[in-house]
């Protein structure tokens, strides 16, 4: 019979690598003069986007699918949990010049 500490010690190893990959990638997409920066940005599924507002008055992210609308308001960090994949197409209520493209890979 084997150790107790040899049989755990490699299954808290594999737990360990799969908590960590388990949680997503953080992506920072930046409001700043009337701009989503970067305009085009990927990630994955259960990743998390950070919309940073930098400007001095009130934002949104806005799925032209439906899938999300982010109220952003003026000099606030806001995230968001990406659940589905796909190429979305977004904008800014508010300002609807203000354009962007986010594509989100499965899981």
């Amino acid at each position: 019979m084997l150790p107790r500490q040899i049989i755990l010690a490699p299954l808290a190893a594999l737990l360990t690598m799969l908590s960590v990959s388990a949680q997503g990638a953080t992506i920072e997409i930046t409001i700043e003069n009337l701009v989503f920066s970067p305009a085009n940005a990927t990630a994955a599924v259960g990743d998390t986007v950070l919309w940073v507002n930098k400007d001095v008055f009130a934002h949104t992210a806005t799925a032209r699918n439906g899938d999300w609308d982010v109220a952003q308001p003026p000099k606030k960090t806001v995230p968001l949990v990406l659940k589905k994949a796909g190429t979305i197409d977004y904008y800014c209520r508010h300002h609807p010049n203000m354009k962007g493209t986010l594509t989100v890979a499965p899981q």
